[in-house]
């Protein structure tokens, strides 16, 4: 297959990119193309901007689709919202067929907006295993249009709840790709603390990369994200840690800021930060001015530490709106953190593409020659574009195949 007349970051003339067994073969200058190299296979961008295919680097695809059920979050809250999620496991409601067929639908929404990889966190304190087994039933039949990684992860703690260490041990063992943790919600900073360690133990024992809830909390006190980059540091695991949320971070005051920051960069950690599901969890109940509960992205970029803007829910208890839609989230994410100067506009789609790659181990994101085929052909002419129109993927190729395609939208006037 060949796409012409491609737009590509970078570039100042359009190019050819050619693709065989799977991979990114050459990528040559459209103006050097002859008028008679026709192909059958030819896709005509006619200009438009190819990106790598998006990476949604937090979600959880368990909970999707499951709003109101066994009731709405009346609060909005997210403490209400671990609530409503403990009182589906105990009263029925969470099961295996149900479960996969839902995060399919999800999973499905997030490739129509261009996501060919997905990591989601599944709830694992629950003995059925319910959601996990769903999850890995659905991870090995999508992979032919998308790569899901586990992340096995305790919505209520490995302390908090009984057995919490077990379940999460047995799911590593049955295949998780990821280590989860949630310390701000054990019951002590010191328990938290102590489950940080234990939970690097774990990713050590599994050679499994770690990516935890961090601070997700209206709560300056919360300074998990230390515990977790001073850990990373000295285990050199670094470039495998996620910090998710980490939404405390907004509130730290600045001298704090200035030790932590060093100390972040230094250990080589990298984010996942959501902003539409933290924009509607936090804050709530303050008085005014609001606090935006969002991590820090525009300072965290500028020390040249990695972040990923992520979904994390899609019409679940703690989040009901949410369509998989990574543009979206990018365009809130830019607004809530001050990046929509012309510098970090140009770059702006590495937050949903590179950045994310990297928190999942992908090598090679990137459109060059010898990577993987995994690209989007957006209805756009450049990335500001993509993000200020909320571009349509026009076409999306996974490992070197076509997923999908639709057309440009087209507006008729009549006046």
């Amino acid at each position: 297959m060949r796409i012409i007349n491609a737009q590509v970051k970078n570039n100042a003339e359009l190019v050819d990119i050619t693709i065989e067994g799977g991979r990114i073969s050459t990528i040559t200058p459209s103006a050097l193309r002859s008028e008679e190299d026709s192909r059958a296979d030819d896709y005509d961008a006619d200009g438009r901007l190819v990106t790598p295919q998006f990476v949604e680097a937090h979600i959880h695809l368990d909970y999707a689709n499951t709003a109101g059920v066994p009731r709405e979050n009346a609060s909005g809250t997210l403490f209400e919202a671990i609530d409503i999620w403990a009182d589906r496991k105990t009263q029925g409601f969470h099961v295996k067929e149900d479960i996969k067929a839902k995060a399919l639908q999800a999973a499905r929404r997030a490739a129509e907006h261009g996501a060919g990889f997905i990591r989601t966190h599944v709830d694992v304190t629950d003995p059925t295993f319910a959601g996990f087994e769903a999850l890995a039933e659905l991870r090995d039949e999508v992979r032919e249009w998308c790569d899901i990684q586990i992340v096995a992860f305790p919505q209520n703690g490995i302390f908090a709840y009984e057995g919490g260490q077990k379940l999460i041990s047995d799911a590593m063992s049955a295949g998780a790709d990821v280590v989860g943790g949630i310390p701000h919600l054990e019951p002590t900073r010191d328990d938290g603390v102590e489950s940080v360690k234990w939970l690097f133990d774990l990713a050590e024992k599994h050679s499994a990369p770690i990516d935890i809830h961090t601070d997700e909390i209206d709560d300056p006190h919360s300074r998990f994200v230390e515990v977790l980059a001073a850990e990373a540091a000295k285990r050199d695991m670094g470039e495998q840690t996620v910090v998710s949320h980490s939404v405390a971070m907004g509130y730290y005051s600045p001298g704090y800021m200035a030790r932590l920051l060093p100390k972040l960069a230094a250990s080589k950690v990298r984010f996942a930060v959501c902003p539409n599901e933290n924009l509607h969890l936090q804050g709530l109940g303050f008085q005014n001015p609001v606090p935006r509960g969002v991590a820090p992205v525009k300072q965290l970029t500028e020390w040249g530490i990695p972040v990923s803007f992520c979904q994390d829910s899609m019409n679940d208890p703690f989040y009901p709106m949410g369509d998989g839609d990574l543009l979206r989230i990018l365009d809130s994410g830019l607004h809530v953190s001050h990046m929509l100067t012309a510098d970090h506009l140009k770059n702006a789609l590495s937050f949903i593409t590179t950045n994310p790659a990297g928190n999942l181990g992908i090598d090679n994101h990137e459109i060059t020659e010898n990577a993987p085929a995994n690209l989007l052909v957006l209805d756009a002419h450049s990335t500001k574009e993509a993000i200020q129109r909320k571009a349509s993927v026009l076409l999306s190729i996974h490992r070197g195949k076509k997923v999908l395609s639709r057309k440009p939208e087209q507006v008729n006037w009549n006046v």
